[in-house]
């Protein structure tokens, strides 16, 4: 309640601060952002106030004389108590700490891994899939980096989705995904299994994570393109390495070096971003790594069983048995319940680090 009353406390001030903003217009922008962001709280305090004060009323009945006065006291106090409960628990996910990615653009690399063109070819199709679940959200998409195999696969394409909360909802498919189906070589009917790999990275900027000369390598090199006119007669593919970790970012799907090279920093400052958020977060949570959340790109998050039309979500053990549906982007249910499930386990660890104290 403590916290409660300073972010009141702030509410009312940022208000006051709005009125005499006059015709600042950047200063008013900047005090209604910060006052919008604090007002559902402020709301949910009131209500929780509210209603703690109809069950203080309630409980001077519950000594009554009159029996009937007794029987009402206790059946509103029936009533109030689950409600306060409610908003007691909405209050304590929402005074805890969030990602300060989840409101930002993501950045989305789709691989083939096991299974040749099998997994080529599920990779298009996550693709597709993430291209519909952005569609859903009014999201929208631009493909940074691919490279295509000649049955209509992906063996690699990495691409961006711009959208509020896009990363607070897309960090979840962080992982292996893996399919088990006849592919449409097969000719004796056999069920393979393939993998592909995706990585969630949250976009970032040069305030962010700076990159000095130094520690990249450039080089330019002619796009591979579809050959007639379609071929580039310029060098305008761009690799750059980052020498202190290896890491290799190569695009080429832009006209110009310098379209190619934007892109390809975007992307190695995403990557190098992740790799230090996931060691912070290593730090801070060595205790308590779970499933869900922790990043761990080598374990098998879900699995596409096309013969029995089952998805599932290994992380949470559940499963849809719809998988056109699915894999039409109707993934919402998944990342509600994983979503829920990390709620839950920072509420619980707070309270841990509570009773510590």
């Amino acid at each position: 309640m403590e916290k409660i009353a300073t972010i009141e406390s702030r509410f009312a001030e940022l208000g006051h601060l709005l009125e005499e903003s006059g015709d600042d217009y950047q200063r008013a922008v900047e005090l209604a952002k910060e006052r919008s962001e604090i007002e559902e709280i402020v709301s949910k305090a009131g209500q929780y106030r509210r209603i703690m004060q109809k069950i203080d009323e309630a409980r001077t009945l519950e000594d009554a004389e009159d029996a009937d006065l007794r029987e009402l006291a206790l059946l509103e106090l029936d009533t109030l108590r689950p409600e306060a409960e409610t908003l007691e628990k909405e209050l304590k996910a929402m005074l805890l700490p969030r990602d300060p990615r989840d409101e930002r653009n993501v950045i989305m690399e789709v691989r083939a891994g096991t299974g040749g063109d099998e997994a080529a070819l599920f990779a298009a199709e996550l693709f597709r899939m993430y291209s519909r679940y952005a569609e859903r959200k009014r999201w929208s998409i631009e493909i940074m980096s691919q490279n295509e195999t000649g049955i209509g696969g992906f063996k690699e394409i990495i691409f961006l989705v711009k959208g509020k909360g896009a990363y607070s909802r897309l960090k979840f498919e962080s992982g292996v995904h893996r399919v088990q189906r006849v592919p449409v070589t097969e000719s004796s009917g056999r069920i393979h299994t393939s993998t592909v790999t995706v990585a969630v990275l949250a976009e970032v900027n040069d305030i962010d994570i700076q990159i000095p000369d130094s520690d990249i390598r450039i080089d330019i090199y002619r796009s591979a393109g579809a050959g007639g006119q379609n071929v580039q007669k310029n060098s305008t593919a761009v690799r750059i390495t980052h020498l202190p970790t290896g890491i290799v970012v190569a695009c080429q799907d832009e006209r110009s070096q310098l379209q190619n090279r934007l892109r390809g920093m975007s992307i190695l400052r995403a990557r190098l971003y992740e790799i230090e958020e996931l060691r912070r977060q290593s730090e801070l949570e060595t205790t308590r790594r779970s499933q869900v959340g922790s990043g761990d790109r080598s374990e098998k998050i879900r699995t596409y069983n096309f013969p029995q039309s089952r998805v599932t979500d290994h992380r949470i053990n559940m499963s849809q048995f719809n998988i056109a549906a699915v894999m039409d982007g109707d993934i919402d249910a998944f990342i509600d319940e994983l979503a829920l499930r990390q709620e839950t386990e920072r509420l619980s660890a707070t309270g841990v680090e509570d009773d510590e104290e």
